[in-house]
């Protein structure tokens, strides 16, 4: 397995790649003066440019939300790939061959490389697009045509056909001087008897990586006679092709989800194109497989899915048992987001294609719009089963149900899920907290997740839905002289995860921000019993902040931006009562809870221009 890439071709890429050509690629610049370009940003919605590049330093910055970097940033921001991933990708376009350390090769020996493969798929896709205007794919058109997508729909996409001959696309590759190898390496070639077409006669969708190169083909039977049944093939696994990892229509959806920051999940290939002729420019599919890990880090680099609040996934399942089941796997999954998830399930159970083909665009934007909190579709789903009108029905849906609610990871949302449960069932919210100690208690959670988290278990250290508590308190041990004055009125509700909130009482319990001194971090670890605490100090002690220095304006960034998602979890929490408080019954409580709101919002706002202030 290859090693670390060098750290001299990494400068090299750097140097040899104009950022100002990348860029160039997803944003319209045009000379602002004194060497620099600009254009609008296209991580967040501008309507003035303010988005810089300077191609003479290679770096790149944005006066409105602050993004920044130099080349490698910039594509991995836009692209949702890793340093390493980036840096390959770069490296190939500007023809540097890298070296690894630990004498590890830059590509594995003896087989094709990634551009023959990335080119023999790019003349592949444009053949595929000719040949859906011949005779032979009437069929196909016919298909399209059926599904509400015209001529221009299928260009855009695309959309093309492989003729059923079975050596085609073999013989028009061969003359293009592609080898055999490179094309059964690529997937386009199967070899058993002798050489053959993968796909025949099927109506055929490219699919793009991040970049827009063509990697794989999805591809749908059309034919009653197709020898092979399965309605949807897909290229098998390759070099440039994991199914893991793709996404379908990631290419045209990377920079509105950069800009909106939102994803929306959809089943297939004509989903994507409905949506996004529809006007939701956020949707893609997988190919082939579930929604799964390898996914979500794709889209959460896409999302900037740094800490809560930031954006939203929405999950397009249909209404039927299959998709009620896919919903519970997005559930089980969900802790990977640290923005908010959703799902989004029209009434009748349509997808969006079958929906904007019978109501239009703007029902499928509707369906979008309508989108609820995942985890109550996903309780309100087990709750249906059950006859609430009887005492044991209630009861039953109420255990059912309280094993889910243990599957949450972050604790500070058990007690809002258990609450919202309790009036679904019409049953007391402390009954409901009950059945979900007791849940946890026999083991009913996932193995994955503790039972009974104790307050003090340690999380883990790259859950970026706890990296501004994390950070926060990497200050508080490693600089508790800087942070003293902005963290005052930090207090244990802004810590969500029980060994933080321990830690911050701990904190207090050796005298505070106020007695720290020299041997502030040594005293603080003696002051703690539980070991897990002490190795939680330590860890804290050593890890590197975001800022080398960390001056007054980073401290205070941090601080407010916590301090303003407390706010936030008190604004959703009382909104939820507001829901549930009828304002004719109980008048006075309707009335004393909006006023608080009202001043929560101001509250929260006065936190968010302090932070925006420090940037």
């Amino acid at each position: 397995m290859a090693g670390r890439i060098k750290d001299e071709d990494i400068a090299e890429v750097r140097e040899k790649t104009r950022i100002d050509d990348v860029v160039a690629s997803y944003v319209t610049l045009r000379n602002a003066g004194g060497g620099s370009m600009k254009g609008l940003c296209p991580f967040h919605d501008e309507k003035s440019a303010s988005f810089h590049v300077t191609p003479s330093r290679g770096f790149y910055h944005c006066f409105g939300c602050g993004a920044g970097g130099d080349v490698i940033n910039f594509v991995m921001e836009m692209d949702g790939l890793s340093f390493s991933e980036t840096v390959e990708r770069l490296a190939e376009k500007v023809g540097i061959q890298l070296r690894y350390e630990e004498g590890g090769p830059a590509r594995p020996k003896g087989g094709p490389q990634r551009p023959r493969l990335v080119e023999a798929h790019k003349v592949t896709a444009q053949w595929y697009a000719e040949q859906l205007a011949t005779p032979a794919a009437l069929q196909a058109r016919q298909f399209l045509d059926s599904r509400g997508f015209d001529a221009e729909a299928a260009a855009h996409f695309g959309v093309g056909f492989s003729p059923r001959g079975g050596e085609d696309l073999y013989r028009h590759l061969h003359q293009l001087g592609f080898t055999d190898d490179e094309v059964v390496t690529a997937g386009l070639v199967g070899r058993g008897r002798g050489l053959y077409d993968r796909f025949r006669g099927r109506l055929m969708w490219p699919i793009r990586d991040s970049s827009g190169d063509v990697i794989g083909f999805g591809a749908r039977r059309i034919f009653d006679d197709d020898r092979i049944e399965a309605k949807y093939l897909n290229t098998p696994e390759t070099p440039i092709y994991k199914k893991s990892q793709v996404l379908y229509g990631i290419d045209l959806a990377r920079r509105e989800i950069a800009r909106s920051s939102q994803a929306v999940i959809v089943e297939g290939y004509t989903d994507v194109m409905a949506c996004h002729l529809a006007g939701v420019k956020t949707a893609v599919a997988t190919c082939g497989t579930a929604f799964g890990d390898d996914h979500a880090r794709v889209v959460r680099r896409l999302l900037h899915d740094h800490d809560d609040f930031r954006g939203e996934v929405i999950f397009t399942f249909d209404g039927d048992e299959a998709g009620q089941k896919a919903a519970l796997r997005a559930f089980e999954g969900d802790q990977v987001f640290a923005g908010q998830t959703y799902v989004a399930v029209e009434p009748t159970g349509m997808d969006p294609c079958d929906l904007r083909l019978k109501s239009g665009d703007a029902e499928v934007r509707e369906l979008v719009a309508r989108r609820v909190p995942l985890y109550r579709f996903v309780l309100a789903n087990v709750v249906q089963r059950y006859d609430l009108d009887r005492a044991d029905g209630r009861i039953d849906a109420m255990r059912e149900a309280a094993k889910l609610v243990t599957a949450i990871r972050d604790r500070s949302k058990v007690d809002a899920f258990a609450r919202e449960l309790a009036g679904m069932l019409g049953i007391e919210p402390a009954d409901v907290q009950r059945a979900v100690r007791t849940a946890a208690s026999r083991g009913s959670a996932p193995a994955d997740v503790a039972p009974r988290q104790a307050q003090a278990d340690l999380p883990d250290p790259r859950d970026p839905r706890l990296y501004l508590e994390r950070e926060v308190l990497k200050l508080v041990v490693q600089h508790p002289t800087s942070v003293r004055s902005t963290a005052g009125d930090v207090d244990g509700t802004d810590f969500t995860h029980g060994a933080y909130r321990a830690l911050w009482a701990a904190v207090s319990a050796v005298g505070g921000l106020a007695a720290a001194d020299a041997q502030w971090a040594a005293r603080l670890r003696d002051g703690v019993e539980d070991e897990r605490l002490k190795t939680l100090v330590s860890q804290l002690a050593v890890e590197p902040l975001r800022a080398t220095e960390p001056d007054a304006a980073y401290v205070a960034q941090h601080v407010h931006r916590l301090r303003e998602l407390t706010a936030q979890r008190r604004i959703a929490e009382l909104k939820s009562k507001l829901q549930r408080t009828n304002p004719v019954e109980h008048a006075a409580d309707y009335n004393r809870m909006f006023g608080e709101l009202v001043a929560l919002e101001q509250h929260r706002r006065g936190l968010r221009e302090k932070a925006l202030e420090s940037q």
